[in-house]
């Protein structure tokens, strides 16, 4: 996770504070709900079984169910060649709509209005495709998720899922604080991409404040200024002197307040949230298409999808596509920050020590918390059993998978680690073949090519997922050797007005949160 990362979860998953808001829209009894389609209800479930189930704007809301689970849909919609092809010419937004349009339902919201909310999350992306498939040498290709104003992949997912907030909360005639923190799971050097990316998704929002705390001096200067130069007056930004673990107590000493919570109405939109896993559906459908050979064949071909990851979202969103008929290889690749590796190769899902700080930041995470989702998925739904696994985990921080499970993880999922060596070797390489920079995330996907390609083995296409653009990593660049090369829109950083609001050491950092949530409470009545 992120330096200013949004997760405000609560301590030992308490009820999430989004159930707060108000109840969700929950089932009525004895409506199963048909396989989804045109006129049919998408219900969603939590992996432990133990809470009611709720449609998409509750599953939005909640993030973590009442029990501590995550939610998945309760049935996947099964995907037919005709559908596949004819979702093959599709430019990328019309993709999102496509999924969009199947989990959420047009009884929440109609199929003209998806269609403007998802064009109005993508209004500010630099590519005219928003997202870019990058052909390069030696059936290289690098799918680009960079091209939103932050220049990583979390532009497409929050700004999508911002959209659907404000949506919703114009419905209800209700203000929100999104509040965000980095998670005990992450360690100070990590990136500050998620925290910069729901800013940009909700700034200016009338419904919507966003508070986001970073540690000072561990994010990169360039992520920091994308977080500090965002004036506007629904955005809150405190700069902490402080390590990740020290920020992290006065959110969770804010968010162990049931009723305070519930009264100023706080939430969270971190990445356990299933509206993000959804829009991430997308990037393995649009890698599809472009890279398969023919549609024309049976059995459709299949494409080989590189995924680098470090809680796992991007993973689990490959692992559903899959399930929906969608015919993809998927390999997963983590720094040495291992445990998805060991998860795939031994069934070991444990925690190995302490976080080891790497080139590729953003994926320095101990605790893979998406791993859930695909652990219930590919045990066909047994949420009894996930809810045993998840809170032995919980307890001990090691379990080891049951045989069969581990058995259909490692048959839908290849997986490799590599080294921060690795990581430079693989950035100098593809600028010495195809002079082109990848950031340290995209070059972990990439080694994975280049070790299959060297081997020589035979392989269907392949396409690596790239979550961010290598202007965000200057010095990771430069360790490779290389000459970064920054944007105009990144040098303008420096010369724009700042805004941070200082937690220092000896301040009482949850007394300054709970009067800055006060504060804002308060300019609500006024303002109504």
């Amino acid at each position: 996770m992120q330096a200013g990362a949004l997760a405000a979860e609560p301590p030992a998953r308490a009820p999430a504070p989004g159930l707060l808001l108000g109840s969700p829209p929950v089932s009525p009894p004895g409506d199963r709900g048909a396989l989804p389609g045109v006129s049919s209800v998408m219900w969603y479930v939590s992996t432990r079984g133990m809470a009611p189930r709720v449609d998409f704007e509750g599953a939005l809301f909640s993030g973590y169910a009442p029990d501590g689970g995550l939610y998945m849909p309760e049935e996947l919609p099964q995907l037919d060649r005709e559908t596949l092809r004819q979702w093959s010419t599709l430019s990328y937004p019309d993709l999102v709509k496509e999924l969009c349009a199947l989990f959420i339902g047009p009884q929440l919201i109609s199929r003209d209005d998806l269609t403007g909310l998802v064009d109005r999350a993508f209004s500010r992306f630099r590519h005219k495709e928003v997202v870019h498939l990058s052909r390069l040498r030696n059936g290289l290709n690098v799918l680009e998720l960079w091209h939103g104003v932050t220049y990583a992949f979390k532009d497409l997912s929050l700004g999508c899922t911002a959209q659907f907030l404000q949506r919703f909360l114009e419905k209800r005639k209700q203000r929100v604080t999104v509040v965000g923190r980095l998670p005990p799971s992450s360690h100070p050097g990590t990136s500050g991409d998620t925290g910069s990316a729901a800013i940009e998704s909700v700034h200016g929002a009338k419904n919507v404040d966003i508070i986001v705390l970073l540690p000072k001096g561990h994010c990169t200067r360039i992520q920091e200024l994308q977080m500090t130069t965002v004036l506007r007056e629904n955005v809150h930004v405190f700069g902490v002197e402080g390590n990740s673990d020290e920020l992290d107590e006065p959110i969770k000493a804010v968010f162990a307040d049931v009723a305070f919570v519930k009264m100023h109405n706080l939430m969270s939109l971190n990445s356990i949230n299933w509206s993000r896993v959804l829009v991430q559906m997308a990037h393995h459908f649009f890698a599809y298409f472009r890279c398969a050979p023919s549609l024309d064949t049976d059995p459709l071909p299949a494409v080989e999808v590189v995924v680098p990851t470090g809680a796992a979202g991007n993973l689990a969103a490959g692992c559903i596509a899959q399930k929906m008929g969608l015919p993809i290889h998927l390999a997963v690749v983590v720094n040495c920050n291992d445990i998805i590796h060991r998860t795939v190769q031994r069934g070991d899902f444990s925690l190995s020590g302490a976080v080891k700080p790497t080139l590729a930041s953003a994926m320095d995470i101990q605790v893979p918390y998406n791993m859930e989702r695909i652990f219930w998925l590919l045990s066909g739904s047994d949420s009894q059993g996930t809810r045993a696994l998840m809170e032995q985990f919980e307890r001990t921080q090691s379990v080891s998978l049951p045989e069969e499970l581990h058995s259909k993880l490692s048959e839908a999922v290849a997986s490799e680690s590599v080294s921060d060596e690795t990581i430079t070797q693989t950035m100098s390489r593809c600028w010495e073949e195809n002079r082109y920079l990848l950031c340290p995330h995209s070059a972990v996907a990439v080694s994975y090519h280049y070790q299959q390609t060297d081997r020589q083995q035979p392989s269907p296409p392949r396409c690596c997922l790239a979550p961010a653009s290598a202007a965000k990593f200057p010095e990771a660049v430069l360790a490779a050797g290389l000459t970064p090369e920054t944007p105009p829109e990144i040098l303008a950083l420096e010369r724009k007005e700042a805004r941070c609001v200082a937690m220092r050491k000896g301040d009482d950092w949850t007394l300054m949160l709970r009067d800055t949530i006060e504060s804002l409470s308060r300019q609500r009545v006024i303002s109504s």
